[in-house]
């Protein structure tokens, strides 16, 4: 069963549809997304009805935007609390808390950010919504002096960042504050199939541009990458599933791990695996479609994938805005001038501006010896790309 959403369906996702022809929800998004394309669309009525029928059936959404109808509409099998135990982070702090006991977070209502000690925090420190999405509302604080503008910033952001999403998506109304977890980072798609067990569908390096970046700029997955990391985030995967009780249940789950081989988890996004349909990504560097592995259980055979992509990594850049730019007043972008900063750019998808700060995803491929390539556009201005 798939529910689609804002904001964006990729062609991908599309065809995946036509091809596996599953249960589509009857949504504005589901019409607007899949106009002219022959896919049959089920009422909220019957699709609430046949989840209810076969509640330990797959339901994957390509956003959480979707959070909500679920909600209200497919409960029953416990669904809508699973799906909030992963959103609230604090939530999820607390089921986990036992596998890291020396992890210091706390939650704090927006209203009272300001009259917290900085002198009391663990700095330094991560302050983010309980619910988010997008890194939006993220900031890090790396000196007690920075708690206060960080705090000033989050108050000026609010408004702006409650326009675009739903509530159940980024809830402002509670934060919490953690200590940093030192480390690579790293997003994982996976699910977990109809006996409990973790499958993962693709590991992704998460790229930074210095110590106090919280952007979501750049992600590269490689051969190396899931050859390395592979058995030890399914060990915590399993722990996790465990404590949850997950079946059929895809996740999108972000970790760091340092230098000791400590992994720790940032948080755990449900009903989903990387947002924005980045989770193609997956075809283009192994072949896999996750939509297909999810819905029919399959899974890839890492042992022969991976030695077909030596020397090889593929990766994600997102062509964001800056805070600082009136997207109102971009009149055109230079779509193809931001596409040739790479060697071999495997999709560009442009992204309404108008709507978010965003206005394209780039998947490239990239030999291992140039990385260089993509260093360069961490610390690149996109703002050359945007007319006025």
């Amino acid at each position: 069963m798939i529910i689609l959403e804002k904001p964006y369906v990729s062609d991908f996702l599309k065809k995946t549809l036509l091809e596996l022809a599953p249960v589509v929800l009857d949504n504005d998004s589901a019409r607007k997304a899949l106009g002219g394309i022959s896919i049959k669309l089920t009422a909220e009525n019957d699709f609430a009805l046949r989840y209810r029928d076969n509640p330990h059936q797959p339901v994957y959404s390509n956003s959480e935007n979707a959070i909500d109808w679920i909600d209200n509409n497919l409960g029953g099998n416990g669904l809508p609390g699973k799906v909030r135990l992963f959103k609230d982070k604090g939530a999820f702090r607390k089921l986990v808390r036992d596998m890291f006991p020396n992890f210091f977070y706390r939650t704090v209502k927006f209203e009272d950010l300001a009259g917290v000690d900085s002198a009391t925090l663990p700095i330094p420190c991560v302050i983010k919504p309980s619910v988010g999405f997008f890194s939006l509302g993220v900031h890090m604080v790396e000196s007690v002096d920075e708690w206060d503008k960080a705090v000033a910033a989050i108050q000026n952001e609010v408004e702006h960042i409650r326009s675009m999403y739903p509530a159940k998506v980024l809830e402002l109304d509670n934060f919490i504050i953690e200590e940093c977890i030192n480390g690579e980072e790293f997003a994982v798609d996976a699910y977990y199939d109809s006996e409990g067990s973790p499958v993962i569908i693709n590991i992704l390096g998460h790229l930074f541009a210095s110590s106090d970046d919280v952007s979501d700029r750049c992600y590269i997955t490689s051969s190396e990458i899931i050859g390395e990391h592979h058995d030890e985030f399914i060990a915590l995967l399993t722990e996790i599933g465990k404590r949850a009780d997950l079946r059929n249940f895809p996740i999108h789950i972000e970790l760091r791990k340092d230098d000791s081989g400590n992994i720790g988890v940032i948080e755990v996004n449900p009903m989903r695996f990387a947002g924005w349909c980045v989770t193609d990504l997956a075809w283009y560097a192994y072949g896999i479609n996750p939509y297909k592995y999810f819905l029919e259980g399959l899974k890839p055979d890492w042992d022969k994938i991976v030695p077909c992509c030596k020397g090889k990594v593929y990766a994600m850049i997102i062509g964001d805005i800056d805070s600082s730019v009136d997207c109102s007043k971009i009149k055109a972008v230079d779509y193809e001038g931001f596409k040739a900063n790479f060697t071999k750019p495997l999709e560009l998808r442009k992204i309404d501006y108008k709507e978010y700060p965003v206005f394209a995803f780039v998947f490239a491929e990239v030999a291992t010896d140039n990385m260089d390539e993509l260093r360069k556009m961490l610390h690149a201005d996109f703002t050359e790309y945007l007319k006025f």
